[in-house]
């Protein structure tokens, strides 16, 4: 790090000290040329993912558009929000750790079905039957009998 005063590289670290919630580090320095002290930040690069759409369209990954699609299949359901932004949280915590730098928004659908499954099973139909987009009753009844035979065999 060169200092700001005499542009010298050597310098030492005298305090480093949690910032921003715990999502950067602050480290007071001292020069080893001139003696002045001067502060640093340090933070987590993110690298920016690309969600690539189904007609080949990227776009920055947003949490926040995850998490307003799971609110409108849950809407009038008795789904706490926290165990929405869990989900998020999850699914953000997956995309992330997939260490691409581009998903596929199927993928991204198929993580928000997984987990709203768990969730709610009629948010879980709500959201399959816009992201499904199914034509007509009998692809959503196909959907909705698969779900009771899996639940059957659990049972």
């Amino acid at each position: 790090m060169r200092c700001l005063y005499c542009n010298c590289t050597e310098s030492k670290v005298i305090d480093s000290r949690s910032a921003d919630d715990d999502t950067t580090i602050r480290r007071r320095r001292e020069c080893m040329g001139c003696g002045r002290r001067f502060t640093t930040y340090e933070t987590i690069e993110v690298a920016p993912i690309l969600v690539v759409k189904s007609d080949g369209n990227r776009q920055a990954f947003d949490k926040g558009k995850i998490k307003r699609g799971i609110i409108k299949a849950c809407e009038k359901r008795p789904v706490p929000i926290e165990q929405i932004d869990a989900l998020v949280d999850e699914i953000a915590k997956k995309v992330y750790n997939s260490m691409e730098q581009e998903i596929s928004s199927k993928s991204i659908g198929e993580m928000v079905m997984e987990g709203l499954k768990e969730l709610d099973e009629v948010a879980y139909v709500r959201y399959a039957s816009v992201y499904r987009s199914f034509k007509d009753i009998s692809s959503f009844m196909a959907e909705l009998q698969s779900m009771m035979e899996k639940k059957e065999s659990e049972q």
